[in-house]
Parts: structure tokens; sequence; C-alpha cells
């Protein structure tokens, strides 16, 4: 009440962030506890039993990297180009994910501290058009200070909201990079091991002929 008509937009926006940081909080978790254990697992078992390794997969396929794997590891003979484009397409795949609600992010980042000012100059309106001139009545004295209070609550509301915003949205992003590097360096660890798998066979052949 204090802070306005502009307190109204700046709540939903609270709310808003409070759900998406929720939301991302539970996501990057997720992904913090289990991939890394995931895919060190899978890169063992699939040397040796790659219906194991798929099958896997296919249990923790809410995971990011999971479902990577799992765009390659199901082509059926594909050579190693292939299963390199498949890599690449399924990461590509996943970025928007990974990158999920930070336009929104971003839009409460910008416009909270916006919607704070214009508190201020509505509530310095208010106090100036309740000012009489040579008239101290309690009337005006109440308005004048309702309406500094209201341009001080919304700005507060305002800035409150933007940096608290702004704070999570960083550290998401720096999970998002870091899990983007991650993606890289898997990716490139499977399609090593795809490799040595895919060209077993001709080396065996190739020393049967000797």
């Amino acid at each position: 009440m204090a802070g306005g008509i502009v307190a109204v937009p700046l709540l939903g926006f609270s709310l808003l962030a409070v759900a998406l940081i929720i939301e991302r909080a539970y996501f990057w978790s997720q992904i913090q506890l289990r991939q890394n254990r995931l895919v060190n697992d899978v890169l063992k078992l699939y040397r040796s039993n790659p219906p194991g390794a798929i099958a896997k997969l296919k249990q923790n396929a809410d995971l990011p990297m999971a479902r990577i794997f799992l765009e390659a590891l199901c082509l059926e003979g594909a050579t190693p180009t292939e299963f390199r484009l498949a890599l690449e397409s399924a990461t590509q795949a996943e970025l928007p994910l990974l990158k999920r609600f930070n336009t929104l992010f971003q839009t409460i980042i910008t416009v909270s501290p916006l919607l704070g000012l214009l508190g201020t100059i509505l509530g310095l309106m208010r106090s100036f058009s309740s000012m009489s001139l040579g008239s101290t009545t309690a009337a005006n004295a109440s308005g004048v200070t309702g309406g500094i209070s209201e341009a001080l609550v919304s700005t507060v509301m305002g800035l409150v909201v933007a940096i608290a915003t702004l704070l999570f949205a960083n550290v998401f992003r720096s999970l998002y990079l870091r899990q983007f590097a991650l993606i890289q360096e898997q990716t490139g660890q499977i399609e090593l091991v795809y490799r040595r798998f895919h060209n077993q066979p001709e080396e065996k052949e190739y020393a049967t002929s000797r």
C-alpha cells in the first residue's frame, strides 16, 4: 500500500522471479548431483557393454547430457562423422533448455528499476500536488509525507527486485557456461570411445588377413 500503484507490478515481478529461481535451482541441482557420475559410468560401461550403456542413459533421460548421448548412440551403424554430427545437433537442441528463462530474468532486471523510478515520480507529484503555499494544515502535511513515502518505497522495491534477480541470474549464467564447456569435453570423450569401438572390426580384419 505504501508503494502506490507501481507496487502491484513489482510484486508480480518478485513472485515471478521467485518461481523462476526455484525452478532453475532445482534444474541445476539435479545436473550437479547426477550428471557427472552418469557420464563417467556410461563411458566405462560403453567400452564393454554398449546396450547396457544405452539402457542406463534411457533411465536418466531427464538429464541434458543423457539425451545428447542417446541421440548419437542410438544411430545404428553410424560412421564417426555421422556420430559427431548427431552429437553436435543434439547439443544445439539442448542449449535453449539450459538458457531457459534468461529473457524473463533480463526483463525483470531491466524493468523493475524503471518501475521504481516511475513510482518515485508519481510519489513526488503527489507530494507537490498536496502542497499549498501559506497553508500548514495536517491534511497538507499528511499528503506530502504520504507522497514522499510512496516515492521512497517504490524505489526500494524496484531496486530490491532487480538486485536479487540479477544475483541469481548471474549464478545461472555461470552454471550454463560451465555446463556448455563440460558438454564439449564429454561429447569429445564419447566420440573418442565410439571411434575406437567403430575401428575395432577393421583392426581385427586387418590382423586376420595378415
